[in-house]
Order: C-alpha cells, then sequence, then structure tokens
C-alpha cells in the first residue's frame, strides 16, 4: 500500500500509451451514453443526486492531491491551490450543486481551452503510472470536469455566449496575476507554468522563458483557445438566424 500512494519513477508514464488511452477512451464513453440518455437522465426523479455524486468525486479528487503530497511529505508550498484544472474541479463542482450559469461560464472556457492540453500531455504524471496513487487521483479529477460540463450541455441545455467568454478571461487573468505574486515570493514556485515547464514533453515546452513574453504568448493563445471553444455556439446561433 505504501508503494501506491508513493512517488513513482521517471518515465513510468508515457504519452499515448494505452495507460494514457483507457482514461480517455472511458471518458468519451460517459459522454457519449450522456448524450445518448439525456433525456431520461433530465426526467430522472432523482437527477440530482447523480449531480452530487459527480460533484462529490471532483471535489474529493481534487483535495485528495494535496492530501497525497502532504502524506509523501512534499512541502506544501509547493503545492498551492493556485491551477486552472484544480479550480475548474471546485468550480465545477459548486456549478453541478447550484447549476448557476455564471459558474458554468467559467468552468466552461477553462475546461475546454485549458485543461485540454492536460489530457493530451499530461506532464505533471510522467512519474506515476497505473501502479501509483497519483496516476488515479489526476485522471479521475481531468476527465470529470469535462464529463461535468457535457452534462450539464446535453441534459441542462446550457449555452454560454460572449459575455461568458469575457468572464472566463477575466477570471483566469486574475488566477493569473495570483500565481505571479506567489511564484515572485516563493523560490522555485511555478505556479500556473509561467516560469517554466514540469519534467517532461509538454506544449508549454514552446512558450519563451521570459515571463513577459511568456504572459503575452499565453495570453494569445488562451484568447484563441476561447475564441475555438465559442466557435460551435456561435455558428449555432447565425444557423438560427439564417433559419
Amino acid at each position: 500500500m505504501s508503494y501506491f500512494f508513493s512517488h513513482g519513477q521517471p518515465g513510468e508514464f508515457q504519452y499515448f500509451s494505452f495507460p494514457h488511452f483507457v482514461p480517455l477512451f472511458l471518458m468519451v464513453l460517459i459522454i457519449y451514453l450522456i448524450y445518448r440518455f439525456r433525456d431520461k437522465i433530465k426526467e430522472f426523479k432523482h437527477e440530482d443526486n447523480i449531480r452530487l455524486v459527480l460533484a462529490f468525486i471532483m471535489i474529493i479528487a481534487d483535495m485528495s492531491y494535496f492530501w497525497h503530497k502532504m502524506y509523501i511529505g512534499a512541502e506544501i508550498k509547493n503545492h498551492l491551490p493556485i491551477t486552472v484544472c484544480g479550480w475548474s474541479a471546485i468550480l465545477g463542482g459548486f456549478m453541478l450543486l447550484s447549476k448557476k450559469q455564471s459558474l458554468f461560464d467559467i468552468v466552461y472556457f477553462w475546461v475546454l481551452a485549458g485543461s485540454i492540453n492536460a489530457l493530451i500531455t499530461p506532464a505533471v504524471i510522467t512519474d506515476n503510472g497505473p501502479t501509483h496513487f497519483r496516476y488515479y487521483q489526476f485522471w479521475i479529477e481531468h476527465t470529470s470536469i469535462f464529463i461535468a460540463v457535457f452534462y450539464m450541455i446535453f441534459v441542462h441545455k446550457y449555452k454560454v455566449n460572449f459575455k461568458s467568454l469575457i468572464k472566463a478571461f477575466v477570471a483566469i487573468v486574475f488566477l493569473t496575476l495570483i500565481a505571479i505574486y506567489v511564484n515572485s515570493n516563493i523560490t522555485g514556485a511555478n505556479y500556473l507554468f509561467l516560469s517554466t515547464t514540469e519534467a517532461g514533453d509538454s506544449i508549454l515546452n514552446f512558450l519563451p522563458n521570459n515571463l513577459g513574453l511568456r504572459l503575452l504568448v499565453m495570453g494569445g493563445v488562451i484568447l484563441f483557445l476561447f475564441f475555438l471553444s465559442y466557435l460551435p455556439w456561435l455558428i449555432i446561433k447565425k444557423s438560427k438566424r439564417i433559419d
């Protein structure tokens, strides 16, 4: 049991391997089933319990990351709750419980434009394969936030608009300012990958090392991804006008 909760070995997890594809496949399958049975789920008299369970899973998955770090003796100052995915899980949990559109606005863009990178190149778990707790914690947290977003879209017909995009961008700028402050005051801190990338290959490796340029490029990329995430809704809106 102690081995399961311990540090992994360098290179234990490989990109685009079987352990990489399995959680992605399960996520897509669950999202498909939600879409397929969306009407029955909506009419289910205990539908609120489904949201409660999913919210519980998301929040516990995020909290267990910090419990695990304390268990292995990691310095908590290097693992403060200043991550897009972590806050997406927390806000997503409250979104499911409250069904607040304002929370959906933020979570939708943060997940589709930000957390998607974690699914494609999960650099933070390159040392943790299926024999370690961190592997399961990572995938449960990151796939559940995607499931939550599509659950609200398919079952409760939630949508986003341009104001939603602006709101999500302002929120991420606020989180970035916090990360910059913490990074500048804690030696070696690298929140939001503003200082450097994690071990392992990642899309973030292409970013410049200079903080100013890094912020400029990341801001531009985030806005592009936000607009890309908004594009399907824009197309649907325009097609309805034509009809």
